[in-house]
C-alpha cells in the first residue's frame, strides 16, 4: 500500500516538473484501514495539497474492489536527478 502511494504521488506530479528533475519520498504517515483479499484490485488516488517551494505534501486514499482499505499523508522533495544519484553513488566510495 506505502509503495503504491508513493508510486501514484510521483506519477502525477511528473509530467509537471522541469526537464532533469523528479521527486523522492521523505516522509509518509499512513493508516491501514482494511484487508484486501489476494487477487483483488486495488487502486490509489492522491491529492497534491501543499506546495513549500521544493517540498510537496499529498493525501492519498487506497480502495480495494470493495472498500477504502487505507489512507494517509506523503511527503516529497523536487530533486536534480543527476545531482542526486552523484550524491548517493559518492556514499559507495567513503
Amino acid at each position: 500500500m506505502i509503495a503504491l502511494a508513493e508510486e501514484t504521488a510521483l506519477k502525477s506530479v511528473a509530467p509537471y516538473l522541469e526537464d532533469g528533475c523528479s521527486t523522492v519520498g521523505i516522509k509518509i504517515e499512513a493508516a491501514h484501514i482494511a484487508a484486501t483479499p489476494i487477487g483483488m484490485k486495488v487502486r490509489c488516488e492522491t491529492e497534491l495539497t501543499q506546495i513549500d517551494r521544493r517540498r510537496l505534501v499529498f493525501s492519498f486514499t487506497v480502495f480495494d474492489e470493495a472498500e477504502k482499505i487505507g489512507e494517509g499523508t506523503h511527503e516529497r522533495f523536487i530533486i536534480d536527478a543527476v545531482k542526486f544519484q552523484k550524491k548517493t553513488d559518492s556514499k559507495t566510495q567513503q
